[in-house]
């Protein structure tokens, strides 16, 4: 589904068509390993559902260039040996699938240094492809030249109701900030499935009220179900 022009939603995925560049983050590796360490058995199936879910996406687009925007990793203060494994395991298969891997650095990624130098990507702590500006989202990036913004951060998700059942949905979210356009991507990570958008808590300094923003939500296929503020 084309969110503007130039812009598709492929599942939890964004496709920069004319720039073949495609747009990932909020992987959020290792967090099983984080509930491991508080004392909650997981089995480790994070991974395994990821690049599942990878390859669904790159059987419909082959991107020239990957980015993940922020929090590949997800432990603040260390990097824990699951995170080791598996932000390696998930960087080589990215790198297999284009020419170029990008990390824009989010809140998580403190210690992604030493990762990244051993297979020599770069971090930066936000990236331009023309007039669009992708950034992790927990901080204002001085951009004036710039028409929209890609946003993570913010893990959107929305409570869908039907009688007495409910169900949780990852989504993306479409409006305005200072007359340019924005949108924040969901995680791309179940554990981490997402806040449910209708509560007044905000993370990202970009987003204060969004009641106007447009609802896209990611089930089989994405689904435009129209304002924040149009729902039950």
């Amino acid at each position: 589904m084309e969110i503007l022009p130039n812009l598709k939603i492929i599942d939890l995925a964004l496709w920069v068509e004319l720039e073949q560049t495609l747009i990932v983050g909020d992987f959020h590796l290792g967090y099983e390993g984080e509930l491991e360490e508080k004392g909650f058995l997981l089995p480790k199936f994070q991974l395994k559902d990821i690049l599942k879910r990878l390859e669904t996406i790159f059987q419909q687009v082959k991107p020239k260039i990957i980015i993940i925007n922020g929090d590949l990793k997800h432990n603040y203060a260390k990097i824990l040996k699951q995170e080791w494994r598996d932000v390696l395991k998930l960087v080589d298969f990215l790198k297999r699938k284009c020419q170029q891997l990008i990390i824009v650095r989010g809140n998580h990624d403190l210690f992604l240094g030493p990762i990244a130098s051993k297979k020599n990507i770069k971090i930066v702590d936000y990236y331009l492809i023309k007039d669009i500006l992708i950034c992790h989202g927990d901080k204002i990036v001085p951009a004036p030249k710039i028409k929209t913004i890609i946003l993570g951060h913010e893990h959107p998700a929305v409570i869908l109701k039907e009688n007495t059942k409910s169900e949780k949905f990852k989504c993306f979210l479409k409006g305005k900030f200072k007359r340019k356009n924005i949108i924040i991507m969901p995680s791309f990570n179940h554990l981490t499935y997402g806040s449910d958008i209708t509560k007044q808590d905000r993370f990202s300094p970009y987003l204060k009220d969004i009641s106007n923003f447009q609802i896209f939500v990611v089930g089989e296929k994405t689904y435009d179900f129209g304002k924040v503020a149009n729902l039950p």
